[in-house]
């Protein structure tokens, strides 16, 4: 192992004894040795690819399983179980310090939304009924598909699909997450610069055009009933009552968005982030791993159906994510170079080389850097961390200082982010 001129990790093969160090087949490469090197690497990917799947399989399951006992599968959820995953393939020190900041910035994001319709601005309501007309020859998607598919009566199994796909529209992207991590570490972190990216444009887009979705129009009297029936329905609870009924946990599940209710937003339909983050994780997907990646744009689809069929979204609020998602995968990909410097400085090129290391078959390449954990850092992290919490529980659960409804709690996540965040770094540290 040597140090190049930038402090890169660099790995030279060593021979076994008795055994040549295998070569690549070429001019002066010896045929032997090129059909050793051939076959390792066959090997390799063949391992990666069965390693790959079952990592896939276990996020299907986990999923299976949350839903057949009644559980939200939340980001939250999926993401302490990726964590599991990781810890089970080794990379567990690595994930915490490559995702906490990934974390941290979703909860900031999550916090701040719910303060976008409290900026003042005035909810866009009739405007976007019209530009809904104007783009579906006069007809409103969602009343339409309902009229169509809904059942008069009896359970809508539709509805029960689509409220999966509605579960799934942000903890499947964070699964494509994982698989970029682990196999393309430094395209993750672009991955995440672009969710970044793509959630704050959509937050200052609410801030300054608060939108309603339709079921939000029909319940406070824009859209006008027909025969008696509302004009349109909103599918997603009762299309989650029938999964409850059949899989017998009505009334005993745990249904709750944790992250979700953390400062909810009724007015945020525009754009619709439930279309922009797969599209985002599809636009990543394709070019990463190529034809598999294409996967993804077919469960996007599923998901814009559902969220027009239930009742969330309108097909502008589509359009617009599916924009947003393209300017933000652009604008990384194409970023300038000092954006690039930085993400490479939060990626750690030496950790990087170590990784690559590790997947040519050095499996002790991320060991020999020396990081070890400095216990300062991990407990300066933790301390503030816990002071967030206690701010948290303070100020949201008991309503010291005005409660969660005042601007001052966002200064206990604030901590409990810097702090997880800084503890994050002390697991890998110089």
């Amino acid at each position: 192992m040597t140090r190049g001129r930038d402090d890169e990790l660099s790995v030279t093969p060593v021979a076994a004894p008795g055994h040549p160090v295998p070569t690549s087949r070429g001019a002066g490469g010896d045929a032997g040795s090129g059909a050793t090197a051939d076959a390792v690497h066959l090997l390799g990917r063949r391992n990666e690819r069965i390693l790959l799947w079952a990592i896939g399989g276990y996020i299907v399951l986990l999923s299976a399983l949350m839903l057949a006992r009644g559980i939200s599968i939340t980001p939250d959820v999926l993401l302490v179980a990726l964590g599991l995953a990781a810890v089970l393939l080794g990379r567990g020190r690595l994930y915490v310090r490559d995702w906490v900041p990934f974390i941290g910035l979703f909860f900031a994001y999550e916090l701040m939304r719910g303060y976008a319709d409290n900026f003042g601005a005035g909810v866009h309501v009739t405007d976007v009924i019209a530009a809904e007309r104007l783009i579906s020859f006069g007809t409103l998607p969602t009343e339409v598909l309902q009229g169509w598919l809904h059942p008069a009566s009896g359970p809508d199994l539709l509805a029960v699909v689509g409220t999966i796909f509605y579960f799934l529209h942000f903890p499947l992207p964070i699964a494509v997450g994982f698989f970029l991590w682990w196999r393309h570490r430094r395209v993750y972190y672009d991955y995440v610069a672009g969710l970044i990216v793509l959630c704050m444009a959509g937050f200052i887009t609410y801030l300054v055009l608060p939108v309603a979705p339709p079921w939000w129009a029909e319940q406070h009297g824009y859209l006008a009933a027909t025969g008696g029936h509302p004009a349109i329905l909103h599918l997603k609870d009762q299309g989650f009552d029938t999964m409850a009924r059949a899989l017998g946990f009505d009334g005993r599940y745990v249904y709750s968005y944790a992250i979700y209710d953390i400062n909810p937003n009724e007015v945020a339909a525009f754009p619709s982030l439930h279309a922009a983050f797969p599209f985002l994780a599809f636009l990543f997907a394709r070019r990463t791993f190529g034809r598999v990646g294409w996967l993804m744009l077919a469960y996007s689809a599923g998901v814009w159906f559902s969220i027009v069929y239930l009742g969330e979204h309108y097909v502008v609020d589509i359009l617009g994510g599916l924009a947003y998602a393209a300017a933000a995968y652009w604008m990384v990909i194409h970023a300038p170079g000092w954006f690039r410097r930085v993400l490479d400085r939060a990626a750690d090129r030496e950790i990087e080389a170590g990784v690559e290391a590790e997947e040519a078959g050095d499996e002790t390449a991320l060991d020999r850097l020396g990081r070890r954990v400095r216990w300062s850092l991990v407990g300066q992290g933790g301390g503030v961390a816990l002071a967030g919490v206690a701010g948290i529980v303070l100020v949201g659960g008991m309503g010291l200082a005005g409660g969660a409804g005042t601007p001052l709690y966002l200064v206990p996540w604030a901590l409990l982010i810097a702090g997880a965040w800084r503890a994050g770094a002390g697991l890998l540290a110089r």
